[in-house]
């Protein structure tokens, strides 16, 4: 019994998360506001890692757990915000985000794989497990800036 009413509760959790996000992004500016902010924490903490794996910083096992697991849960966020609408405004977004939707949606999924690969990279401990995931990373970063952000 326990275990449904937890199930409903997050079912009903779900559901609010997807209404809320609909009404935040009203405005094509809003949507543009937020994936720049989310786009910029990634970029922070991402950048710290890639520091480390540099060499730029000392390598701290804790502080790359760290700044994994916020660009871990922050990389999900900036891709709902690409709504259409906001490719005009304020924005490096070309229109090929939404002419060739399924490349971009390839060039995420493709990010997304090598962050969870990040996360274990991390997870060990090791310098250089961590210097073959940034660099993967860091390659999905690159291919979807070329691709689809205007410079």
């Amino acid at each position: 019994m326990k275990h449904i009413r937890i199930v409903r509760l997050l079912a009903l959790l779900i559901c609010m998360v997807g209404l809320s996000a609909q009404a935040q992004f009203a405005k094509p500016e809003a949507a543009i506001k937020y994936r720049q902010s989310a786009l910029t924490v990634m970029g922070t903490h991402f950048g710290r890692l890639a520091e480390m794996a540099q060499g730029k910083v000392p390598f701290d096992a804790k502080v790359a757990q760290d700044n994994e697991a916020v660009f871990a849960v922050v990389s999900k966020l900036p891709w709902a915000a690409f709504v259409e609408g906001s490719d005009k405004g304020e924005t490096k977004a070309k229109a090929e985000i939404w002419s060739e939707g399924a490349k971009f949606k390839e060039a995420q999924d493709k990010l997304m794989a090598e962050a969870m690969k990040l996360n274990a990279a991390a997870k060990t401990g090791k310098l250089e497990d961590l210097k073959v995931a940034v660099g993967a990373v860091g390659g999905a970063c690159k291919n979807c800036h070329d691709q689809f952000r205007a410079k």
